[in-house]
């Protein structure tokens, strides 16, 4: 039998992929003519807006007359505050008195009379119109205008400002961002009055049209890191934007690394303190999680309560964290690792222990923590999505399966009970970083498991280059512990008091190994050496 041509066979499997991506995927688009103008015909424009709009019944729309003029008003059902639209709008508009005897008379009027609402804009596209109709804004047209006037009067409902659920403090704020862009935006203005705080709208998302914002300090942030990041979100390639994770495998360098180089937050203040260190900030309309970049490995281990507690608190509880996080990822696979492959590492009294607890077990230890730990993550996977009032009713089975039922049974040995309770308990100590360590304990056991104590110090050392190679914005995110600066160690596994942290400003373009711009956008430059004053 003659041999294949592998040529010939990668174009058969190109060409058969590229047949099921035609008959099942398509790329992204827009689904209204960008260049498509309004029209100085009313009526034509009522009737390409049904058109484009698909006739939907949320589009709403009143034929009103203003100074003898037709127009129309359209709005979204349930985005416009009603209140506000008769206030602000009707009654202005049947006030009015018949002065104006052109179109362009009535535009104007509004242009530089009338103040109907604050946020006032005028559009000239259908894109542009049906952007400001899905934001909560009224939308006048006018017979014999081609131009079409906005008002901000969104009224659409919000969940309200609550304290956040995934970064719970002791001391500080208890407010935590909601889905809404604009009073997210306040909420940082609120914590930062300085003119240098720019907000910087756009949209991402061919279908979607979702906004988003850019945050930062205009004297602190490096323009070129600005530059290309704003270049990145105009060329996202994708059709839907509905959270902010959507975005970020497009900010990294390394979007297949265990680790991030950019880091979300709920909190206000925590955002505040970051873009005060010259970072950048991306908030998301209808998510509370927003994007701060770029973000360093040990700010992982970092929450808003070392800076409120005494310093000496600070430094154990991050010591604490440290701890965690590796015995989350190495006590299972060096537990299995010593059992299966040392066993002259462990005492006496411990090795006979260990030995009658495996021997009378089915099955052998390295399959015995991989089933045991899987078991974790199901109970822990439906008890996250089960409803709170019945999700208590998981940890009691797991409870009963796994502490008692399994080892009376003699499926599990109690040694492994122990190590997946405390493997358990420290993964939750960091939970921004819970899943990066979920996968790693799992290729952990696999590397002890089949090599021994080399195979988790070849892994370890696997992951340790690994993370030495994430940076976003040319930011290493292993800084500033390699390269190392001493300076820095002030607040990064210990923490200085604030007496001697606000000294000096921080800037994150500074760490060492930073290839960012030094370039601030208005050459602002701060004397200051530097020093590590961000709030978690």
């Amino acid at each position: 039998m003659g041999r294949r041509n592998p040529i010939g066979l990668k174009k058969q499997v190109e060409q058969k992929l590229a047949q099921y991506r035609r008959q099942s995927y398509f790329s992204p688009g827009s689904d209204v003519p960008q260049d498509d103008r309004l029209k100085i015909s009313l009526l034509d424009n009522m009737i390409s807006l049904r058109q484009q709009f698909s006739n939907s019944s949320d589009l709403l729309n009143r034929e009103i007359t203003v100074c003898g003029l037709k127009a129309q008003l359209l709005a979204c059902e349930g985005m416009v505050s009603l209140q506000s639209l008769s206030e602000l709008l009707a009654e202005p508009l049947n006030g009015l008195e018949g002065q104006m005897s052109s179109p362009m008379e009535l535009l104007d009027w509004f242009r530089g009379q009338a103040i109907l609402a604050l946020d006032q804009k005028e559009v000239y596209t259908y894109s542009q119109t049906f952007q400001f109709l899905m934001s909560g804004f009224a939308v006048i047209l006018v017979e014999g205008l081609d131009t079409g006037i906005c008002f901000g009067l969104q009224g659409f409902n919000f969940r309200s400002i609550s304290e956040p659920s995934a970064e719970v403090n002791v001391r500080g704020s208890r407010e935590g961002f909601v889905e809404p862009l604009r009073i997210n935006m306040t909420m940082i203005r609120r914590r930062i009055k300085s003119p240098k705080l720019k907000f910087e709208l756009m949209t991402a998302g061919s279908q979607s049209r979702t906004d988003i914002c850019l945050v930062y300090m205009t004297d602190r942030v490096s323009e070129d890191f600005v530059n290309q990041t704003r270049l990145r979100l105009q060329q996202l390639p994708m059709d839907v934007v509905l959270e902010s994770s959507y975005l970020q495998p497009f900010l990294e360098k390394q979007p297949y690394s265990f680790f991030s180089g950019v880091g979300t937050t709920e909190r206000p203040d925590t955002l505040c303190a970051k873009v005060a260190e010259g970072r950048l900030a991306i908030l998301v309309d209808g998510t509370p999680f927003a994007l701060i970049l770029p973000y360093l490995f040990h700010e992982n281990f970092q929450t808003i309560d070392d800076y409120t507690h005494r310093p000496v608190y600070a430094a154990f509880a991050r010591l604490l964290k440290y701890l965690s996080f590796y015995l989350t990822i190495l006590l299972p696979g060096l537990y299995v690792a010593v059992a299966v492959h040392h066993l002259e590492l462990l005492p006496h009294a411990l090795l006979r222990r260990v030995m009658s607890a495996e021997a009378s077990t089915p099955f052998p230890l390295m399959f015995e923590a991989l089933i045991i730990q899987l078991i974790y993550e199901l109970m822990r996977e439906a008890g996250l999505r089960l409803p709170r009032p019945v999700g208590h009713a998981i940890g009691i089975v797991g409870a009963l399966v796994i502490g008692d039922a399994a080892v009376s049974a003699g499926l599990i040995g109690s040694p492994m009970v122990l190590i997946v309770a405390l493997t358990a308990i420290t993964s939750f100590v960091v939970p921004s970083l819970y899943d990066s360590v979920t996968v790693l304990k799992f290729l952990f056991i696999l590397a002890g498991g089949f090599f021994g104590l080399f195979g988790v110090t070849l892994g370890m050392s696997a992951l340790l280059l690994n993370l030495c190679s994430v940076s976003v914005g040319g930011v290493p995110a292993t800084s500033p512990a390699t390269p190392f600066n001493p300076y820095a160690l002030r607040d990064m596994f210990l923490r200085a008091g604030w007496r001697f942290l606000g000294k000096y400003v921080f800037h994150i373009e500074d760490v060492p190994g930073s290839q960012m711009g030094d370039k601030r956008l208005h050459g602002q430059e701060d004397t200051g050496e530097g020093d590590q004053v961000s709030n978690g």
